[in-house]
């Protein structure tokens, strides 16, 4: 009965996951731009990269990990610089990477080449989605309230259900989107894909000059 519970929070965690990466962002360009580029796999790779962030999200808010939560609001000055210079960094990557797609069908990333391009996929999202403080505070906070109202809060089993919920939600909505770009690229043309390339960077220079200025302004005032 205990664990029936405990197990009850992974449904809401589960749409909270969804809901999460649903809404089209700086992520969701990257997994369009880098299947229609690479391919499947790497694209994938991308979208679990930020599943992973976002279950580590609902592991800081579910354990109730006060003393992160305090050191992550200390440091959000350097955090929201950070992030936006590994923005602009990923923003020039993406926009060279555009202007130098190669004048023929989309191929899929070489095998000898294939972990270390899903690996630098993977890391290089995890990083990217944890870099925004912003984010992890609001997402704290939905999701603190989540385990709060929930049976079976305070226990250990609970917060885990929670957690893999919220991973299994945000999973569940990139594995599809890779598999439908995926199924689409190789009737995608070159300037099509560039188009797509080109668009995605300049929305990742748009994300990381508005935490630029957030960090600049700093916090609103209570």
């Amino acid at each position: 009965m205990a664990a029936d519970i405990a197990a009850s929070g992974f449904v809401p965690a589960l749409g909270i996951g969804l809901s999460i990466a649903a809404p089209v962002g700086p992520i969701g360009l990257l997994v369009i731009e880098r299947t229609l580029r690479q391919g499947f796999r790497v694209g994938l790779a991308t979208g679990l990269g930020a599943a992973v962030a976002d279950a580590a999200y609902g592991a800081v808010a579910a354990f109730g990990v006060a003393t992160l939560v305090a050191a992550l609001q200390a440091a959000r000055l350097p955090l929201m610089l950070g992030g936006s210079l590994v923005l602009l960094v990923l923003a020039w990557r993406t926009w060279r990477s555009a202007q130098a797609e190669p004048d023929s069908e989309a191929v899929a990333v070489p095998d000898g080449r294939a972990p270390v391009a899903l690996a630098a996929a993977f890391a290089g999202t995890v990083l990217l989605t944890l870099a925004n403080p912003a984010t992890v505070l609001s997402f704290v906070a939905v999701f603190g309230s989540l385990a709060g109202a929930l049976p079976g809060r305070g226990s250990h089993e609970a917060a885990a259900w929670l957690v893999a919920g919220v991973f299994t939600g945000s999973a569940l909505w990139w594995l599809p989107l890779a598999a439908v770009v995926a199924a689409a690229r190789h009737r995608v043309g070159l300037r099509e894909r560039r188009w797509v390339g080109r668009i995605s960077a300049a929305v990742l220079a748009a994300f990381a000059l508005w935490a630029l200025g957030s960090a600049v302004a700093g916090p609103a005032p209570v």
